[in-house]
């Protein structure tokens, strides 16, 4: 888990099939309400975000099915790790996501769970609609010609 120098942020986990299978259409930090055991788990970088999504529960959204092992030192202290964890929007935010979830094939996916400059957990949402076999193959071709693109102008040039 290295921290990058420029914005002072230490990602903990990404989630790298994200762009994979879903067109991001926008994003959105939120923070994220943890226990402290949940905390020092992150601060260890257990965590893993590949499955979780977010939803809406009584006016609120949460991340849902994001795995975060309990921290062994806890004891009988910890949490349960997979728990619908609370995530810290303005009220406005909320409602505009509530709103864009509501609609048919927009769902919150968790792009990457970080700590920010303040040592703050924070997790990078994106609203997202989901891929097609179809549409998954033309981004891959399309990654592939630029690619090839750019190694025959490196190769001329």
């Amino acid at each position: 888990m290295a921290k990058e120098a420029e914005t002072g942020y230490r990602v903990v986990a990404k989630n790298r099939k994200a762009r994979h299978n879903y067109l991001i259409e926008d994003h959105l930090e939120a923070g994220i309400m943890l226990t402290g055991s949940e905390v020092k788990s992150l601060r260890a970088g257990r965590v893993s975000i590949g499955e979780s999504y977010g939803a809406e529960k009584g006016g609120n959204i949460f991340l849902i099915n994001a795995h975060i092992p309990p921290y062994n030192p806890a004891g009988k202290h910890n949490h349960n790790p997979k728990r619908p964890r609370q995530l810290l929007l303005h009220r406005r935010q909320v409602d505009r996501l509530i709103g864009a979830i509501t609609r048919e094939g927009i769902t919150l996916v968790p792009l990457s769970l970080y700590f920010n400059e303040r040592g703050i957990a924070k997790v990078n949402l994106g609203i997202a609609r989901g891929k097609k076999k179809h549409d998954k193959r033309a981004a891959s071709r399309e990654k592939d010609w630029k690619r090839d693109k750019a190694r025959l102008l490196r190769d001329k040039g």
